[in-house]
């Protein structure tokens, strides 16, 4: 029987957005952001360079195999040496996004069928962030001695500023971007990681109202500004999807949903069966192999859904280029482990939530087109061609797994 295995590389995004130019980080549109070709161009001039990390020009020969390069051309026009398009042995696309955000829920939703019907609540960058009102209600009823920061931020910078007085007080550090959310920072230990959770489903409650679409959980470690670190327990707590998604459709059908990383988070768990959640590129890609071949495996019917976050918490945020480069070529170096491993009936898609240009202004994500990069056996190589949604990502999944079709979007194959 199918099997699908839907694998988002979060932030991989590849330009050409029509309407880049109604998405801004600060006071500059997304016109022109291309997180791969970018990325190529700088590696190209010398700009990815980093000693002990890597040199040279971008090498990810699997990936344009599959299509990469190709579908940063399809999206955007952008060709470079270093993206390869003619030795193509996959079938690719370009998707272009229909909801009102590039943010990660809405990418994911409509990625899985259902584009986001409704515009999300934001708060404004000024200096409070937050509302009196909220944060008055939020301090009461998570019965705190008050919070810290109250600005839009980086998580990193956040900590850093915060995180002496935040251990001293215990009042924990929040803080927002230009994505729909309410961020909570806090040390494990001198705060509590539980305690952190618990003060979470507080603000969750609060913040519905207002169509928040996450409250985001930072916890921390470390003594001092030097040694401050974000761990691996942070946690979304996001509304639902408004409809059944392809993941609904498989659990009808009698079989799994297994998610890898941040999935159960993103869809509140709504249609997922299983998470298997570990830290680490390397780490994650062997969760993912687990899935494909062993006692693990998914079943005949099953849906795979995986997001490498690493891509855009550590490297697109914080506008790194080298270390994006460098995730990028390793997780390119893992990918011929995956196809051959693949069985009869196997497909694979490789796709992306949004753009997150480390080259780019700012800190937030960038509204791009994403690649649909698709491989099975005795699935013929092409172009599919600009997709209109997200949506006919899903879609296609659907349709390889012989289910329903939804009401959105339409299958690539």
């Amino acid at each position: 029987m199918a099997r699908v295995f839907l694998v988002v590389l979060d932030s991989v995004g590849i330009g050409g957005a029509p309407d880049a130019a109604q998405f801004f980080n600060g006071e500059v549109p997304d016109t022109g952001a291309n997180t791969v070709g970018h990325i190529a161009q700088h590696c190209a001039d010398g700009k990815g360079d980093t000693p002990g990390l890597r040199a040279g020009p971008l090498k990810l020969p699997n990936l344009c195999a599959l299509g990469l390069g190709a579908a940063v051309e399809l999206a955007s026009g952008f060709t470079h040496q270093d993206l390869p398009r003619d030795t193509v042995t996959g079938r690719f696309a370009a998707a272009s996004e229909v909801s009102n955000g590039k943010d990660t829920p809405s990418g994911h939703w409509e990625i899985a069928g259902v584009p986001v019907p409704f515009d999300w609540g934001y708060f404004p960058d000024s200096d409070p962030a937050f509302p009196p009102e909220l944060m008055d209600a939020f301090i009461r009823e998570a019965n705190l001695p008050g919070t810290l920061c109250n600005t839009h931020g980086s998580g990193t910078v956040v900590i850093a500023d915060h995180g002496i007085e935040h251990i001293a007080t215990k009042k924990p550090i929040v803080y927002t971007s230009a994505d729909s959310v309410f961020q909570i920072a806090a040390h494990e230990t001198h705060f509590g990681l539980e305690r952190l959770y618990e003060i979470c489903h507080v603000a969750r409650k609060l913040v519905d109202p207002l169509n928040i679409g996450r409250i985001i959980a930072r916890p921390f470690v470390g003594e001092t500004v030097e040694t401050f670190q974000r761990t691996s327990n942070r946690k979304d707590f996001a509304i639902p999807p408004p409809e059944p998604t392809v993941l609904n459709r498989v659990q009808e059908a009698g079989n799994r949903v297994i998610a890898l990383g941040k999935l159960g988070d993103i869809f509140a768990m709504h249609g997922i069966d299983e998470v298997r959640k570990v830290p680490g590129i390397e780490a994650l890609f062997d969760v993912l192999m687990g899935t494909v071949a062993g006692p693990q495996a998914a079943e005949g019917g099953d849906l795979v859904f995986a997001n490498f976050v690493e891509f855009d918490s550590e490297f697109g945020h914080r506008r790194n280029v080298p270390g994006y480069a460098d995730a990028l070529e390793r997780f390119d170096a893992l990918l011929p482990r995956f196809l051959g491993a693949m069985e009869e009936g196997d497909l694979l898609i490789l796709t992306a939530d949004h753009g997150n240009d480390p080259s780019w202004v700012g800190t937030d994500h960038t509204r791009e087109r994403v690649p649909v990069l698709m491989t099975a056996k005795g699935l013929a190589p092409g172009s599919a061609g600009v997709r209109s949604s997200f949506a006919d990502i899903g879609e296609t999944a659907a349709h390889w797994l012989g289910l329903p079709a939804g009401r959105h979007g339409a299958s690539i194959l």
